[in-house]
């Protein structure tokens, strides 16, 4: 018996959050307790979302947790790197004397219709059940993973896959098809409908021993890499990933470079992923053209690729099979993809692969570099929550 939770809410008479969680306890054998396609609708009540996948038994139980998001302090940063700039850094190259790291992350997700609630976000844009944007979502492991895929494979780029580790059980034809290509799994979360705000330590814990079990059992991978659930976090996240043995998040986006980050035990660095380079971004926010979105690729690579002789860089395209996988986006993709990959300056490769190679020959003279920053321009205020 394993005991992990998701937030939940109850609401006053006047619609505000008076006191929130639940802890999801879970009954079953095998490593993916979480996925089960049921959720709760009134006591003994149980909705059936996917037919033929395995479903854990769940019940709930109230505990307490004060509602501030996770965070117990006030900060001004959140401690996790220090302030370094561009310039004067230890130069940067590839394998190979390549100048820039480019991979390709497909965001492969699973949206619950509805979902245990948590005051922090709502899962929808719209009250549930939100059809719409259900449907809408559901359109990527249907249809637009196979598009997106055919069209990596065309120009020999493998996807570091940031996984809702709830489609191992909901769409393993999905996963067959990652692990044909020899695709890296780095974890998403369970569902991109349950979120990592309001979490106690235990039931943070437990969601990572979660992540890191199914990822195992299904793909034989020891996962390496985090993006949180839908970017959500307590203040504790990276430390406890750093912790169980994961390498780099892609959460953070303040650098064109990996960077070592501040952790309580363990080595972390941050592998650049991409917020302005993002599918999701890009269609959804200033609803570009597909036609805009090749040229905004063409543009952030032609600058890294005009520093690369000083630098190197590392560029990421975050897809969204539901957004990119598109009929009428698909080629803006490719032709993306084949512009960056047919310069030989370029290493095509994954979020593991480039993790690996700056902690065997960069990390060390980063920290240093840093340390050497940090004694000639001393910082006039004290970090709050300073490890």
């Amino acid at each position: 018996m394993r005991e992990t939770g998701w937030p939940t809410a109850n609401f006053s008479s006047d619609g505000s959050s008076e006191a929130f969680d639940c802890a999801i306890i879970l009954s079953q054998e095998s490593a993916c307790s979480l996925h089960g396609p049921k959720l709760r609708q009134e006591p003994g009540q149980w909705q059936e979302f996917q037919s033929g996948r395995p479903v854990p038994a769940i019940q709930t139980v109230q505990i307490n947790e004060t509602p501030l998001n996770g965070y117990s302090t006030m900060k001004s940063d959140p401690g996790l790197y220090d302030y370094w700039p561009y310039i004067d850094r230890p130069k940067l190259t590839w394998p190979g004397g390549k100048s820039i790291a480019f991979w390709v992350a497909p965001n492969i997700e699973n949206y619950e219709m509805q979902p245990p609630p948590n005051p922090h976000r709502m899962p929808m844009p719209r009250p549930v059940p939100d059809v719409i944007h259900y449907s809408h979502r559901d359109y990527g492991n249907r249809v637009g993973f196979w598009r997106m895929a055919e069209a990596m494979d065309q120009y020999g780029v493998r996807g570091s896959v940031s996984l809702n580790v709830a489609t191992l059980d909901h769409h393993p034809e999905v996963i067959e098809a990652c692990k044909e290509r020899d695709w890296e799994f780095f974890s998403h979360g369970i569902y991109n409908t349950r979120y990592l705000y309001g979490m106690n330590e235990a039931q943070e814990r437990a969601y990572i021993e979660d992540v890191i079990a199914s990822i195992q059992k299904h793909t034989g991978q020891r996962v390496a890499g985090s993006l949180t659930p839908a970017l959500t976090h307590t203040e504790r996240s990276i430390d406890l990933l750093a912790e169980y043995g994961f390498r780099y998040v892609c959460d953070l986006f303040c650098d064109n470079q990996p960077i070592p980050l501040t952790v309580s035990q363990g080595r972390m660095i941050s592998v650049p992923y991409s917020v302005e380079m993002n599918d999701f971004t890009l269609f959804n926010g200033p609803r570009v053209t597909p036609r805009r979105f090749t040229d905004l690729q063409k543009a952030h690579f032609d600058q890294l690729l005009e520093e690369g002789a000083e630098q190197g860089a590392v560029m990421c395209i975050p897809t969204h099979p539901f957004l990119l996988g598109r009929p009428f986006r698909i080629d803006a993709f490719a032709e993306a993809l084949e512009y960056i990959t047919g310069h030989k300056e370029v290493w095509v490769t994954t979020g593991r692969e480039i993790a690996d190679h700056y902690m065997a020959h960069y990390y060390d003279d980063a920290v240093a570099a840093i340390a050497a920053h940090n004694a000639a321009y001393p910082s006039p205020l004290a970090k709050e929550g300073a490890r």
